[in-house]
């Protein structure tokens, strides 16, 4: 789960076989608002028990389905999603999350809080260098 801006909030470990959808709720506990997702994360079930934690899921639709939101909402709320996205982009290619060796499930934990704990470091760094463009880590170097 990401800001708005693109800080990493929360994230949450699991097991390959095990559906996102089920992390969901786990990881919005504490949040209120809106939630944005991907289509993977279309679920009725899941809509309504997000909703009773004061929480809006809303998912670009599949083509099947009929969208009753206006356009303009929805190109707003997919460019938001890009910036999840972009931060996934970066935690694989200049962070290399995907590629953790660890042999057990502690130094796993840790080397992920690592790296997701860099990424938020360096997304501050650059938030007060370069306000306007906060996710554009390559800022940082130049």
């Amino acid at each position: 789960m990401i800001t708005q801006h693109g800080n990493v909030l929360a994230y949450e470990l699991a097991a390959a076989n095990i559906d996102e959808r089920d992390m969901v709720p786990e990881i919005a506990k504490n949040s209120k608002g809106m939630l944005l997702a991907d289509k993977g994360l279309i679920r009725p079930e899941l809509k309504a028990e997000l909703a009773r934690q004061n929480l809006d899921l809303q998912t670009p639709y599949r083509k099947n389905m009929t969208d009753s939101r206006s356009k303009e909402t929805v190109s707003l709320m997919m460019n938001i999603r890009r910036k999840d996205e972009t931060v996934i982009g970066q935690l694989v290619d200049r962070f290399h999350i995907q590629a953790i060796k660890a042999k057990d499930l502690w130094h796993l934990c840790a080397k992920v809080g690592r790296k997701i704990l860099s990424h938020s470091v360096c997304f501050m760094f650059n938030k007060i260098a370069n306000p306007d463009k906060p996710l554009a880590l390559e800022l940082l170097v130049s």
